[in-house]
């Protein structure tokens, strides 16, 4: 999800397969500006093609048919009484209607029904007037006004519910309501009763249910910090050769504390597998929910009725100012790509994007200051070096900073007063790591986003989305388009292998489904992807100090434990120590973070191991479970146990395994992820069944099947 869908992935190695030796190898070597120009001059004709062909599989268009479908469905369940499931049926339907159309109307009035019949009266008054702000029918007026006045009334607003019933007495009038068909006689019975009701009760208005359960409670940085935007006073921002930037207590925290709160500089909404894994017209037909309907787009926040967005059938929000804001910034540029988009993956929207917010006079500014004098201490320093924590160390802090001040030499990502923001300067100097990335993978993302740039030339001049007068991004491509690609495709390069060591996974609290609604679970799965410059400060431990939450784009980190002064401020990338041993977590974290993890955790748990003679053999008793000792007749360690077990057929099941283990692996680098788990958890049980969990194999399928599951948002 990532990275690009799998055919072009399949496309680009076979063209890494047919280049000359010479032009692989410069990949190896070739900075940021290099890569993009060999890239454009490897690009062909046939690879525009084949990403066109594969993008229209993903198409965001507008399709009739796919409105039909899911307003047809959304009243199926509406008879049935599922008010929920007819509510998103609905709002998938207004993703496929035209603006300001009799379709448009009527899904939202329709959805306005869903919402009465749960209680949400609010969310059920804002569709009907988006029905009506979309061309309701005049014929249908009166059954939405009724529904208004029902809804004010519900929620007490007397005054007004009393105007509603007077415009609907003088619409039904003009309509000659009394000579109407029974439907409105019906509506006439109903308005009387309401009448009757508002005049009966006069008392408080009745408490009733009117939307989603209120959020937890909302917290705030007690006082911000003066350095460091978005963080507490009591943090402070330090450098070194060994561990890059990293965050220190200036005074001891107690655990609860809240020490980062900030909105991400970018995020973007991860397709989800419903969309991903089913490419073409019957994606579009699926009325499963994917994190985008029943997201906001923009702010990330739960959205039960969300806005679509006018253009396309991918974006929705949570509100009008929402799809407002997000087309001013960025979305009217990405509007017409979105099949692209989705087909290159999140990374590559996630860089476009990120550049679109920065503009292109700043995006122009810092690229061309990185390419004119590389900074030696960012090139010594790698972003998330693991940190070494100083338990009893009490620096005189800020000592260093000053130094810094003194020299003319601020942080990378600070101001020249050494003030780090939350900005794109911020983002910018998080490091690519381009000399660590494999070749291949520099050329996967480097032909990405080269193809992505041309489209997003070719983008503006027909559609009218763009407005007439030349925006930034136009007047860019128009002059640094030619003869190659310039600052932009470097830029958005840069931000692609950024994000393979400092991207944040955004969570959220999801529902699973469960046959029969008895009972509802709840899951954390990656929401969306995004830029969070200040929580990017914080170090790894396999045994963190911090907690990391989200509501909606913002991030939050928590102490979790007393933080004494002195000691740094740490986050867990994923690899824990509850979850793996020591040897699979520094795996991970060598292999995508490219740093060999030595924190306390690490220490400790090595030391452990090496004081520790290991249980001989590593398998366990078929009887008891207990471990088995010997030489070639293995017996049962446990004394009131007579198992013996032959050596070489253990170890004939250990092959097996592992080579059922190694297929598991196959599927997993082929994308076939469902397959792989499946197989892995198989694998699972059968080595339970005979070796100890100390066994090194026990701990490779764990590794494998976090792998798996996080390559599907899933959180085990």
């Amino acid at each position: 999800m990532d990275l690009p869908v799998e055919e072009w992935q399949s496309h680009v190695h076979r063209r890494w397969l047919r280049l000359q030796p010479s032009v692989r190898a410069a990949f190896s070597t070739s900075a940021l500006q290099e890569i993009v120009l060999l890239c454009s001059s490897l690009l062909q004709p046939e690879d525009e093609a084949f990403l066109q062909r594969l993008a229209e599989g993903y198409s965001v268009e507008k399709d009739p048919n796919a409105y039909l479908f899911y307003k047809e469905e959304g009243n199926k369940a509406f008879q049935k009484k599922a008010y929920k499931a007819a509510a998103l049926l609905y709002s998938q339907g207004t993703s496929h209607a035209r603006p300001n159309t009799q379709e448009m109307s009527l899904c939202f009035a329709n959805r306005s029904a869903a919402f009465f019949y749960q209680a949400q009266y609010e969310t059920c008054l804002e569709d009907i007037g988006r029905a009506q702000m979309h061309g309701y029918p005049e014929r249908l007026q009166p059954k939405l006004m009724l529904r208004k006045a029902e809804c004010l009334m519900a929620l007490g607003r007397r005054q007004e519910a009393a105007l509603a019933i007077c415009d609907l007495e003088q619409n039904m009038a003009a309509q000659q309501a009394g000579k109407g068909t029974p439907h409105l006689q019906d509506l006439q019975r109903r308005l009387r009763h309401l009448k009757t009701r508002g005049q009966e009760d006069k008392g408080p208005a009745e408490a009733c249910p009117t939307g989603p359960p209120p959020a937890s409670k909302e917290v705030h940085l007690e006082a911000e910090n003066e350095q460091i935007p978005n963080a507490t006073s009591s943090v402070s921002l330090c450098s070194d050769p060994s561990r890059g930037r990293y965050l220190i207590a200036t005074e001891d925290i107690l655990p609860g504390e809240l020490l980062v709160k900030e909105e991400a500089f970018v995020s973007v909404l991860n397709p989800g597998e419903t969309l991903w894994l089913r490419p073409g017209p019957e994606a579009r037909r699926d009325g499963r929910a994917a994190p985008g309907d029943l997201h906001c787009h923009r702010c990330l926040k739960p959205a039960v009725a969300t806005v679509p967005c006018q253009g396309c059938s991918y974006a929705k929000y949570c509100s009008q100012q929402c799809m407002q804001l997000a087309w001013e910034r960025y979305h009217r540029r990405e509007c017409s790509l979105g099949g692209t988009l989705l087909t290159l993956g999140v990374f590559c929207h996630v860089a476009l994007r990120t550049v679109l917010l920065a503009g292109f006079q700043l995006v122009d500014k810092l690229v061309k200051t990185l390419q004119g004098a590389v900074n030696s201490e960012a090139v010594s320093v790698p972003e998330g070096q693991p940190p070494m924590e100083k338990l009893d160390a009490q620096p005189d802090l800020g000592e260093r900073d000053q130094r810094r001040r003194l020299s003319g030499t601020p942080l990378p990502g600070c101001d020249r007063d050494g003030r780090y923001q939350s900005s794109y300067s911020a983002v910018f100097h998080l490091l690519p790591h381009t000399e660590k990335h494999s070749p291949e993978h520099k050329f996967l993302c480097g032909l990405s986003i080269v193809a992505l740039c041309k489209k997003l030339g070719e983008a503006y001049w027909p559609s009218p989305l763009w407005g007439q007068v030349p925006s930034e991004l136009e007047a860019a491509l128009t002059t640094e388009w030619s003869p190659g690609p310039g600052i932009w495709a470097v830029a958005m390069l840069r931000h692609v292998l950024q994000l393979h060591c400092n991207a944040q996974g955004v969570t959220a609290l999801q529902e699973v489904e469960s046959e029969g609604d008895l009972v509802t679970e709840h899951r954390q799965a990656r929401l969306a992807t995004g830029f969070f410059p200040v929580i990017s400060l914080l170090n790894h431990s396999c045994s963190p100090n911090t907690s990391l939450a989200f509501r909606g784009s913002v991030g939050t980190v928590q102490a979790s434990r007393l933080i004494a002064r002195g000691q740094e401020i740490l986050h867990c990338y994923g690899p824990h120590e509850c979850r793996m041993d020591v040897a699979t977590r520094q795996q991970k974290l060598r292999s995508q973070y490219f740093f060999d993890c030595c924190c306390q955790a690490c220490q400790d748990e090595e030391a452990r191991r090496a004081n520790t003679t290991p249980k001989q053999g590593g398998f366990r008793c078929p009887t008891c479970q207990a471990a088995l000792q010997g030489d070639d007749a293995l017996c049962c360690s446990s004394g009131s146990c007579t198992a013996e077990v032959s050596r070489p057929h253990l170890v004939g099941r250990l092959q097996d395994l592992q080579q059922r283990v190694e297929v598991a692996l196959e599927l997993l680098r082929g994308d076939k992820t469902v397959r792989a788990i499946q197989l892995l958890l198989g694998c699972r049980q059968e080595a339970e069944s005979f070796l100890t969990s100390e066994h090194m194999l026990m701990g490779e399928i764990e590794d494998h099947l976090a792998q798996a599951y996080a390559s599907l948002d899933l959180v085990p």
